[in-house]
């Protein structure tokens, strides 16, 4: 069932505490997630948004608890993807007629999945639907992060519907920013920043520029995913914008595969090597094979570099550290600085492949690398050690 944001807004989503992955197996949800959808009550009701598709029934059922289906007036899809829309051919079946308002785009993405001509109406940035005593501001928000998206903003309330922007993935109850586990929220909010926004940063400076141009007073963000802002809600907009401008802490990560524990000793020696060189840097080592993949790549968000490592396997290198360098390339990080190092046995290749990849991903190169024959001994645990205090000092 729903709860009440405001005397005129009810929450009706549902929050999945079971989701373990998201967009197919590419996302892992360790803490759930949440399918925000939002009732408005005024002379005329709007519904934004629904929830994914597994849902549909029940959601329609338990609307039907909230509101006579047939007094809403109008439905808001700010996003096509079916865990937004994916509540939609059940609803419209019950109302067939109901306007949708979404952008051109939306249009488009609904038709293409669910195969319905229903009753849209066009909407784009500025265009207001009044309601009663509010409007409904419409802002397009284009690959924030699909072509299709769009945020609205209601302006008694004062509340923005910021769909993906903003949010994360993240089952709470209850759900507002002020009631929730600050570290664990912290952590899901960066987590779904460098995952999902990262190619789109100079787009989400930009429209945050455009929100604020419009001057509109914000008293809550209510996100399509996780929970909703009350307090200081432009907190985490301050937040995007920081992330947004090729962000870095003092940390450098080192990730790496490994057969025999070669590679994991020489990572191991260069992280020793990094903090006896610099004790004020945080330093995290990741076996990619045997970590998170949306985890590795937060750190890497986080690093002011990142050090690689394989061994040489078949002429190439191992497919766990090939498979994340295809994510992070496709992430578009800046601002980061890196090196490889690997063993090998008799041809060699691994560190000269691995530095063509961290160049592909957009990092700047900072050293050749350092490569180990077979398995390190003591010397070449100190070669590893003094790799790691020079990686430090080029940073």
């Amino acid at each position: 069932m729903g709860f009440k944001i405001t005397d005129k807004i009810n929450w009706v989503g549902k929050v999945d505490w079971e989701l373990r992955t998201f967009h197919g197996e590419e996302y892992s949800t360790h803490k759930g997630s949440t399918y925000n959808s939002y009732l408005v009550r005024d002379e005329k009701n709007v519904l934004i948004d629904t929830v994914w598709g597994p849902y549909a029934k029940e959601f329609v059922q338990n609307l039907k608890k909230e509101i006579d289906l047939n007094k809403i007036d109008y439905i808001v899809a700010n996003h096509g993807e079916t865990d937004h829309s994916g509540a939609l051919p059940e609803l419209m079946k019950e109302i067939p007629d109901t306007p949708i308002y979404c952008t051109r785009n939306a249009v488009k993405s609904l038709k293409g999945q669910y195969h319905q001509d229903w009753n849209f109406q066009v909407v784009k940035t500025g265009d207001k639907l009044n309601i009663g005593s509010q409007d409904l501001v419409f802002i397009e928000a284009p690959m924030l992060h699909w072509p299709d998206s769009m945020m609205c903003y209601i302006t008694g309330d004062e509340v923005l519907f910021s769909n993906d922007a903003f949010g994360q993935h993240y089952a709470a109850e209850p759900m507002f920013n002020d009631l929730v586990n600050q570290a664990e929220l912290d952590y899901e909010c960066i987590k779904y920043y460098a995952n999902i926004l990262t190619p789109f940063s100079k787009l989400v400076t930009k429209k945050i520029k455009e929100v604020l141009d419009l001057k509109l007073p914000i008293n809550m963000i209510c996100p399509s995913h996780g929970i909703i802002w009350r307090d200081n809600p432009t907190q985490i907009v301050e937040t995007y914008a920081k992330w947004a401008e090729d962000y870095q802490e003092n940390q450098i990560t080192i990730i790496y595969d490994t057969m025999w524990n070669g590679t994991r000793r020489m990572a191991e020696a260069i992280a020793k090597g990094i903090a006896d060189a610099d004790s004020d840097v945080n330093i995290k080592i990741f076996n990619v094979a045997r970590s998170d993949k949306n985890d590795v790549i937060t750190e890497v968000f986080k690093s002011k570099a990142v050090l690689a490592g394989s061994p040489t396997v078949n002429k190439g290198i191992l497919s766990a550290l090939a498979g994340i360098f295809e994510e992070i390339r496709g992430l578009g990080f800046k601002n980061k600085k890196a090196a490889a190092f690997g063993t090998y046995g008799w041809s060699g290749e691994s560190v000269k492949m691995i530095s063509e990849s961290l160049s592909e991903c957009g990092f700047d190169l900072i050293h050749d690398g350092l490569r180990e024959l077979w398995y390190p001994d003591d010397e070449s645990l100190d070669r590893c050690m003094k790799f790691g205090q020079e990686i430090t000092q080029l940073c």
